[in-house]
């Protein structure tokens, strides 16, 4: 046989089968570069909780308590790729401007940020175990108490069996807006508040019913996916690894929402990579979802600092919430 010509009939074929190979390996390389430069958590240095998130103008502004257990302001961070974040501060909400006669001594906690039908933003924060209601017209302000005697929209006194804390609006395909806040205290009897507004965003309309789920604890967060209400919160004490996010649905923005037997789709990992996770919010990016949340760094300290996360969001065919895997996603998993 002779292998000399055999090797020149087949020549090209071999050199395209090894330029193959190459690429393949050269392809490898990249994609290998690519995992190496995912978005891995925590996103950003530094320790804060309850973050929420808008997109204005190809901008996301992330807003979150600053840890421990709040600052005098928010910690607010501006990023295109949750690879490099920007720090800001805006002049509204602070302890000094959202105090009132019958505020207690919290600190500035878990805001919620949405975009009116009138483009206008409108924040909805906890100071003072208060609800306070600001609104801008640009997402670093300057932002104004949505209140013109600069009150808060709910007092601490109000309620009595509901720590008035963790505020979430959301806006449903109509442009109706409704208002969602509550916790409990020490770590028991969380209650879940919910109502409509009025168009000026402030304004209730009609009576604050209590819509808690059994797994209800704090960190109430609205969403409408596949024509259905989902209710998501946080149970379990935030300073330990039982706090986790769950979620219940119903067909209405007041509910009643019913839980799922695996209602739980995030909580500390055996591992204790992930510890705590909890308070988070969600967006969508590129046809994907995404849940932005805390988890608790591990220390031994008499406080509790915490770090922002980022994981995709995904459901099964009926419409449940799948566990989340936690990890860090790839550039918004181009």
């Amino acid at each position: 046989m002779n292998f000399g010509s055999i090797f020149q009939k087949r020549k090209p074929l071999l050199l395209n089968v090894l330029t193959g190979i190459l690429c393949l390996l050269a392809f490898g390389k990249v994609e290998g570069q690519v995992a190496v430069n995912k978005i891995s958590n925590p996103v950003l240095p530094g320790y804060f909780a309850d973050p929420t998130i808008i997109k204005d103008k190809g901008v996301f502004y992330i807003y979150a308590t600053i840890d421990p257990w709040g600052g005098s302001e928010l910690g607010v961070f501006t990023t295109t790729d949750f690879v490099k974040f920007n720090q800001q501060h805006i002049n509204w909400p602070s302890k000094q401007a959202c105090t009132s006669p019958t505020s207690n001594t919290s600190m500035v906690w878990a805001p919620c940020v949405v975009k009116g039908k009138d483009n206008k933003f409108y924040m909805y924060v906890a100071v003072g175990s208060e609800i306070w209601a600001g609104v801008s017209d640009k997402p670093l302000g300057p932002w104004k108490n949505l209140k013109t005697d600069n009150t808060p929209l709910i007092k601490y006194t109000d309620f009595p069996l509901v720590h008035n804390i963790d505020p979430e609006c959301f806006i449903d395909d109509d442009g109706q807006a409704y208002l969602y806040w509550g916790s409990g205290y020490n770590w028991i009897n969380g209650h879940c508040m919910a109502v409509k507004l009025k168009a000026d965003m402030k304004t209730f309309d009609g009576t604050p019913i209590d819509v808690t789920t059994p797994h209800y604890f704090e960190a109430p967060l609205m969403r409408k996916w596949h024509n259905k209400y989902y209710l998501m919160f946080s149970n379990g004490k935030a300073t330990d690894a039982t706090y986790c996010v769950g979620y219940a649905i119903g067909t209405s923005p007041l509910g009643p929402f019913i839980e799922g037997n695996d209602w739980k789709i995030l909580e500390t990992k055996a591992d204790s990579a992930v510890i705590g996770p909890g308070h988070h919010t969600v967006f969508r990016e590129k046809g994907q979802d995404y849940i932005l949340y805390h988890k608790i760094y591990p220390q031994k300290k008499a406080y509790v600092l915490r770090q922002l996360c980022l994981d995709s969001l995904n459901f099964d065919m009926k419409g449940n919430i799948l566990k989340v895997s936690t990890g860090g996603v790839r550039q918004f998993d181009k």
